[in-house]
């Protein structure tokens, strides 16, 4: 009875699995699938290519060769990674600060706090005031605007956890290298940087995925010159309806980048996130 009880959990479990697995794989494949269909077969329930329906490339070769997409898409790339690295630069020092040295007026578990209050904020509450700020230091519409606003959002991201990746180190690595004559600077530069080195490319990335995935300020805040690829996404919408092909090619295209970088640097990712689990 035992047994048989145990392999119903097992089936259960797969089951489950599956279709969490399907759920997470859908919108991909929703995706791919119109942006190979003909405009006409987007409006029927066709799932299988080659039996259902005829593929075809066009649409890829439309996105591809628009100056509109090919810009956008540079304006992602730019703007995400500027602003993932000045805010983990940024963001290092800061957490190197609050996990070594004692603040005394303000103690270090209130700034940490006050770092995490400024991601819980929504971001249209600030929408207007940063309207105005970049219109009048002429920075709406421009690509530096948008890396220092996307930097001020995701800077709470890398000074709480780089936060916590020094304070998983041992201090006496750093004491000793202060023993022999290293000042705090080389020692932070020579001994703590390199530990934290997986956290730090984790880090870097969950900072570009939240640059990269940013809509409300990029809508807002540019209008020709500065557009990125969640506002063209959004430009699909016709006069005459939505185009789902030229959705599916424009979603594929903004999860690339950042899919492909993931992967990239996945042991990177895996060794930051679980770094300080598991302690000797």
């Amino acid at each position: 009875m035992q047994q048989r009880r145990n392999i119903w959990f097992q089936i259960v479990d797969w089951v489950l699995i599956i279709a969490a697995i399907l759920w997470a794989i859908f919108p991909f494949y929703w995706a791919f699938i119109n942006s190979i269909k003909k405009p006409i077969d987007t409006f029927v329930m066709t799932w299988i290519p080659f039996l259902q329906f005829e593929p075809t490339l066009e649409h890829w070769i439309n996105e591809l060769t628009i100056r509109e997409t090919q810009k956008a898409l540079f304006n992602s790339t730019a703007i995400s990674v500027c602003a993932a690295t000045l805010a983990v630069t940024l963001g290092t020092l800061a957490g190197y600060a609050l996990a070594r040295f004692q603040f005394r007026r303000i103690r270090n578990e209130d700034l940490t706090i006050w770092f995490l209050s400024q991601r819980v904020m929504p971001p249209v509450v600030v929408m207007i005031p940063f309207f105005i700020l970049m219109n009048s230091v002429r920075l709406r519409d421009t690509v530096l605007g948008l890396v220092l606003i996307n930097t001020t959002f995701t800077l709470p991201f890398a000074v709480v956890i780089m936060r916590q990746m020094f304070r998983d180190l041992p201090r006496e690595m750093e004491e000793a290298a202060l023993v022999d004559g290293c000042s705090y600077f080389d020692a932070f530069r020579r001994v703590a940087l390199p530990l934290v080195l997986p956290g730090l490319i984790s880090t870097w990335i969950i900072c570009l995925a939240f640059s990269w995935n940013e809509f409300l300020m990029a809508l807002s805040l540019t209008s020709k010159d500065a557009v990125t690829m969640p506002v063209v996404i959004l430009g699909a919408e016709h006069t005459r309806g939505v185009q789902f092909w030229y959705v599916g090619v424009r979603a594929l295209l903004t999860m690339m980048v950042p899919t492909l970088l993931a992967l990239a640097a996945q042991r990177y990712i895996v060794r930051g996130l679980t770094f300080g689990a598991v302690k000797g």
